[in-house]
């Protein structure tokens, strides 16, 4: 349980690694920030669970989970928000995002909203797609040459969850990884 809480997990995959993540929100007003990244390569897996219960009113909860998957790597991420009848005027935010580098990568996602209360703001989506094309060429066209104009796209795909990475080493050492 929480008042207020953050949590960064970052995957680096491998034959199986499974991260589980479960947030009661107890007291009313409690907020908590949940952002993920996953950065899967060759035939790894990373597996991503979370759960937030909202169990009182006024709370809050954002989570943003990237995965980044080449090679026949697997992203699977489900994640659940259980609004419970007394957690009226909750506020809570869910997205998955993945990008595949390769046609031998899959990504499954399911993110899900459980809502037991009718005054609430609620939102849930997800997404599966490769690097832009344009914004690759645009790249190329002002010089850039194509490995690093890629390097740029994936940092900027991880940027708004590795920004919320505390720890000024793991976010360089996720920078590295994605050259």
């Amino acid at each position: 349980s929480c008042g207020t809480c953050s949590h960064s997990p970052c995957t680096l995959g491998g034959p199986l690694a499974r991260t589980d993540v479960d947030v009661a929100l107890l007291g009313e007003g409690s907020e908590a920030t949940l952002y993920g990244l996953n950065l899967v390569f060759g035939d790894r897996v990373a597996d991503q669970h979370t759960r937030v219960d909202h169990a009182v009113p006024h709370g809050t909860s954002r989570q943003l989970y990237k995965s980044v998957l080449d090679g026949r790597a697997v992203g699977v991420f489900s994640g659940k928000v259980l609004v419970r009848p007394d957690a009226q005027q909750t506020d809570a935010k869910q997205a998955q995002h993945n990008l595949l580098l390769s046609e031998g990568a899959t990504a499954h996602t399911k993110p899900e909203l459980e809502i037991f209360a009718d005054d609430v703001k609620c939102a849930h989506g997800a997404t599966v797609g490769r690097l832009d094309d344009d914004r690759l060429f645009y790249l190329r066209s002002r010089g850039l040459p194509e490995r690093e104009a890629r390097d740029l796209l994936l940092r900027a795909f991880a940027r708004d969850v590795t920004d919320h990475l505390q720890i000024e080493a793991v976010r360089a050492r996720l920078d590295r990884f994605m050259t």
